[in-house]
């Protein structure tokens, strides 16, 4: 049927001037951030170098910014190394010894901060939570009481009694436990041994003690590998680096980490060296001497495993936004 026929018409509204008019600004809804007493104070509170919550000692700039104790003595080597004035990283004013102080009201407030038990997650005051992982957590590790008779068992506190109540190491002869004895006489050996060579290395001429930082860095990979690395330092007349790089990965339970001395000037150096656990760090490392010779195309040492106390220092040691360590160096004379 055509509009003719039933005499109706059709009427085409005009909206060009609709459609060029803007439609109202809409006020975006925009969500607050909600932030915790705890995440405010951990930002407040953190250091300004290194931004991790310091676990010792706190400086502060005459200015008042923070700074822990690890970052504030590596900014003052660095310093010297590069025969300039410290400087504080966020307001430029010259630091020393001498116009900075440690802030003690601020070193209170971290210490009861909160913090998880590695075992049960539970939260602790960081004043508290050394004693509670190492005396009074239910699920931290603990040795069988006869260890000394060779039982390797390793476990939860809260499954302690009823392994030792089991355990069939007492109820074993004396032939039978003379394996075990001999392997833990020979580790005390070999402990005793590297502790008459500590205490011998300890008579060198030429000693250096250095407190490094190993900040974590990603290579240049199609998947990139993090690795760490540390500043350039001064020590026994010639300059180093220690690179490192890390064993395993996240689909791997076991991880640790290898470490390398390089020395970065020429000359011919004899080197004996040693990590162990920094002031500025909780990282329980096994001190393992290492020997080599800096010459010609020697000019890096082999890769050394790093031996941590048990495996989750290498664990703790990931989750550090930066890893303290304290390497010694005894120059051998020729």
């Amino acid at each position: 049927m055509s509009d003719g026929e039933d005499g109706g018409t059709v009427q085409v509204e005009d909206t060009t001037e609709k459609e060029n008019i803007e439609p109202p600004m809409k006020k975006l809804k925009v969500e607050p951030k909600k932030m915790d007493l705890e995440t405010r104070l951990n930002d407040i509170l953190s250091c300004n170098v290194c931004l991790a919550l310091p676990c010792k000692a706190i400086f502060q700039c005459p200015h008042g910014h923070l700074m822990c104790s690890s970052c504030f003595t590596h900014l003052l080597a660095d310093a010297r190394l590069k025969d300039e004035q410290a400087t504080c990283p966020n307001c430029r004013t010259e630091i020393s010894r001498n116009n900075c102080s440690r802030n003690l009201a601020v070193e209170k407030a971290v210490s009861e901060l909160p913090t998880k038990c590695q075992f049960c997650s539970e939260q602790f005051p960081r004043i508290l939570i050394g004693s509670h992982e190492r005396e009074d957590c239910n699920n931290r590790l603990v040795d069988c009481k006869f260890k000394r008779l060779g039982c390797q068992w390793q476990g939860p506190f809260h499954e302690l009694s009823k392994h030792e109540s089991e355990c069939t190491h007492p109820n074993k002869t004396g032939l039978e436990l003379m394996t075990a004895l001999d392997a833990i006489d020979e580790t005390n050996s070999k402990n005793m041994r590297m502790l008459q060579t500590i205490v011998g290395l300890l008579s060198y001429e030429k000693i250096a003690i250095n407190d490094l930082q190993l900040r974590p860095y990603r290579t240049d990979d199609f998947i990139p590998q993090l690795y760490y690395e540390t500043s350039r330092f001064n020590a026994l007349g010639q300059q180093w680096v220690v690179k490192t790089k890390v064993i395993g990965s996240e689909k791997i339970l076991k991880r640790g980490l290898l470490f390398q001395l390089v020395q970065k000037t020429k000359g011919p150096t004899n080197i004996k060296f040693m990590m162990i656990r920094s002031p500025f760090g909780d990282l329980s490392v096994v001190p393992t001497l290492h020997h080599h010779e800096f010459a010609g195309d020697a000019m890096e040492s082999e890769f050394y495993e790093l031996n941590f106390v048990d495996s989750l220092e290498a664990n703790k040691m990931l989750a550090e936004k930066i890893i303290n360590l304290r390497l010694m160096m005894f120059q051998v004379s020729n």
